[in-house]
């Protein structure tokens, strides 16, 4: 799509004075347009972290992550979702909700190997279990399922009924079991792999609209992205044991074991809110960094600790389309910009 705005990249600072016993933290956020049309979900960094991996509605955008070049793009992905990668077998593999399907593919030339039907309304979240090298779909469906997939022969293996229509995010405990967010009941679903069943519902509020989710092997704590609040959440007992203020429209976050730094972008307010673990039940924001609304999604390099998110900016929806004559929502509004933002510190 021709792009009629193209801005330099843009440095962001973000600051916060901390307690004596804490040291501030400083973020810079880098931007730079990367173009190409369709919307956005969600974002992920590859194994080695050289690439970040973009979905953009029916095709997924390859990302160089030092230069935010764009080096690469997998074609044919109707309405994507995610994008979640199997390092033993050097396969990847997206969630397409338009037909159903994932597609399977080679990590290093982005080439498709084979298009899984996973029978399934609503694919949406996505996650890889190395315990037993299977890649999950998350389908939003009546009930929710979970579609399991051989990483290596991209055969599906096991099919599971969650509690909730509206699963998101899943995440490994690396020891048997798969923790997956309820978003319509603010819930979490323990998932035993040995059985690929449901061993219990953990209700988690005052999280509403559970989303991102992430796992701290070190606390044995799992982090549960919410808008307004997130929750930390005991592993072993399904046990709230803190809560964090963050911005609204969580939809993923990010853990830094190494840093101890949990990150929550919030798409409606704009920023994503860093945040210290200073003991498995202890949390301080030590910074919120402005992004831009939109910037709902986030993934993080473990090695070089940078972040990354993406935002859409659009033009002026069509004359005559809903958004001017009030009928309904989804003008088809053009995408101006797409921007790839990296966050450091």
């Amino acid at each position: 799509m021709r792009m009629t705005r193209h801005w330099p990249p843009v440095a962001l600072v973000a600051t916060l004075v901390l307690p004596a016993a804490l040291t501030a933290q400083t973020f810079r956020v880098e931007k730079t347009n990367i173009g190409g049309a369709g919307g956005h979900d969600y974002i992920n960094v590859d194994p080695t972290g050289s690439r970040v991996f973009v979905s953009r509605g029916t095709h997924v955008m390859v990302v160089d992550a030092a230069t935010a070049k764009v080096v690469g793009d997998i074609e044919n992905t109707p309405r994507v979702h995610g994008i979640g990668f199997a390092p033993k077998s050097n396969h990847g593999f997206t969630t397409n909700a338009g037909d159903s399907t994932s597609t399977m593919f080679d990590l290093t030339t982005l080439a498709e190997i084979k298009r899984v039907h996973a029978g399934i309304n609503g694919l949406d979240g996505i996650m890889y279990d190395e315990g037993t090298d299977k890649i999950l779909t998350i389908n939003h469906s009546k009930p929710g399922t979970a579609v399991v997939i051989d990483a290596t022969s991209g055969d599906v293996v096991a099919r599971i009924t969650l509690s909730g229509t509206a699963p998101e995010g899943g995440v490994s405990d690396g020891n048997g079991r798969i923790f997956i967010n309820l978003e319509d009941k603010n819930a979490i679903d323990v998932v035993d792999t040995k059985t690929w069943k449901v061993t219990a519902t953990w209700k988690i509020d005052p999280c509403e609209e559970s989303t991102g989710i992430a796992y701290d092997a070190a606390s044995n704590r799992i982090f549960s992205g919410c808008s307004g609040t997130s929750v930390v959440v005991d592993a072993s007992t399904g046990k709230i044991v803190a809560q964090i203020k963050n911005g609204e429209g969580v939809d993923a976050l990010a853990w830094d074991a190494s840093e101890k730094l949990l990150y929550l972008p919030a798409g409606e307010s704009g920023n994503v809110t860093v945040v210290h673990q200073d003991s498995p039940d202890t949390y301080t924001v030590v910074a919120t960094v402005p992004t831009m609304t939109g910037a709902k999604t986030i993934t993080l390099d473990p090695a070089t600790h940078r972040a990354y998110v993406l935002a859409l900016e659009y033009g002026a929806a069509p004359a005559g389309s809903p958004a001017t004559t009030g009928r309904g929502r989804g003008a088809a509004r053009p995408v101006t910009g797409a921007w790839f933002m990296s966050i450091i510190h």
